[in-house]
């Protein structure tokens, strides 16, 4: 099984060769209540680790969806963007969001190490 890393701002990576695959997390997604609107980064659009390269509405807010490495967009879900409550339905599976050509992989958060963001 891929191991799932997480970012601070409530992303999950998981990492193919040199592609990341992006989502949100079931936290993010059960704090954001239901979600009608999902913006996703062009494929071939360059992206930068920690910068905003979508956004994730619902009833409640808006959230912003940030790049958790240095890259270029090679895939987004529009599955997603034409379903949004998808990423309420499943955020950790079908509702993944980007996929990302990197060269290096920053650090990440591991399970434990997310889990005690989310519960401190």
């Amino acid at each position: 099984m891929t191991e799932v890393r997480y970012t601070k701002d409530h992303e999950w990576v998981t990492v193919d060769g040199d592609v990341a695959t992006v989502g949100i997390t079931t936290y993010a997604a059960e704090k954001l209540g239901d979600v009608v609107y999902v913006d996703l980064p062009a494929v071939g659009a360059s992206v930068a680790a920690g910068r905003v390269v979508g956004e994730i509405e619902s009833t409640k807010s808006v959230g912003e969806l940030f790049a958790p490495v240095d890259g270029e967009v090679v895939e987004r879900n529009d599955a997603v963007v034409d379903d949004p409550s998808m990423v309420n339905a499943d955020p950790m599976g079908a509702a993944w969001l980007i996929k990302v050509k990197f060269a290096e992989l920053p650090e990440l958060l591991s399970a434990a190490e997310y889990e005690e963001l989310t519960q401190g």
